[in-house]
């Protein structure tokens, strides 16, 4: 036997019969309802720290992607000034090179038209001493000098070792910033997918938080009223109109194929009796 719900609203004051079995299916029904429902706040608990923790990865990923591209902009900056530093070096030094190189020829040549003079004033002998002293004490120069060119030549084969080997790691540094710009944009590609992630996770947290509350309002209206003491009388007594059989021969079962209406996704049917004796539906 359902309760009249109509006739409840109409006089609430008013006692009504119900069948206690009707009452502690719609006890267990709440009591599940409010099962679902703690279990529903548990899970949105869980999906707002979930959120939570990947705004926290997303905020630093991308503080260590900043780091990143300020140590690979100053290194290469400290490699192109090495570089501008190295050649400027380099320059000074073929320049200086070139010098020592003219003043040698020149000297060279002196001493070319010195000794060319030495062999033809012979009988001059005493006024080309000193002459002779002179040029002779310039022409100790040539081998410092000489030894001064070497040693350049050395500082610049040096140099330019240091140079090509600047320039190799100038080369892998570009490579190593190409893959980190290609990473770069894994993380950003990574990170358009969590945002759009977030974004469904906001839209299931706002759906859930709607079906909640529809879960909450069902629940409110199916709560039973308060039943005082004597609410309900017992002394009714069903009797089966095809073989008149009464109290434990009538039982009250579902009627699956009547759907009162639905609790979230729970159906909740009408109430019928079956006679034990006879099997009659009524």
């Amino acid at each position: 036997m359902s309760i009249d719900w109509a006739r409840a609203e109409g006089k609430p004051s008013k006692k009504m019969s119900v069948e206690g079995r009707f009452l502690l299916d719609l006890r267990a029904k709440v009591n599940d309802l409010e099962k679902q429902l703690t279990e529903t706040k548990n899970e949105l608990t869980q999906t707002k720290d979930k959120l939570a923790d990947t705004m926290n990865e997303l905020d630093e990923t991308q503080s260590k992607l900043e780091q990143t591209e300020n140590q690979l902009t100053e290194t290469k900056n400290d490699l192109e000034k090495t570089k501008i530093d190295d050649q400027e070096v380099i320059k000074d030094l073929n320049t200086d090179n070139n010098n020592l190189k003219q003043e040698l020829a020149e000297f060279k040549s002196k001493a070319d038209d010195l000794e060319n003079n030495l062999a033809i004033k012979e009988t001059k002998a005493t006024e080309s001493e000193e002459k002779i002293a002179t040029l002779t004490s310039e022409v100790e120069k040539i081998p410092t000098l000489e030894t001064q060119i070497s040693a350049n030549e050395g500082e610049i084969e040096e140099l330019t070792s240091k140079l090509s080997t600047a320039q190799g790691e100038i080369t892998q540094l570009n490579s190593q910033l190409s893959e980190l710009n290609n990473t770069l944009l894994q993380r950003d590609n990574q990170i358009q997918e969590l945002s759009d992630k977030i974004a469904e996770k906001e839209q299931s947290l706002e759906s859930a938080t709607t079906h909640l509350h529809e879960v909450e309002s069902e629940l409110e209206e199916l709560k039973p009223p308060d039943i005082g003491a004597g609410g309900f009388a017992s002394d009714e007594r069903i009797t089966c109109p095809m073989c008149g059989s009464v109290g434990k021969n009538i039982k009250v079962t579902e009627d699956k194929s009547k759907v009162l209406s639905y609790v979230g996704h729970i159906p909740m049917y009408a109430k019928k009796h079956v006679c034990k004796k006879c099997g009659y539906e009524f």
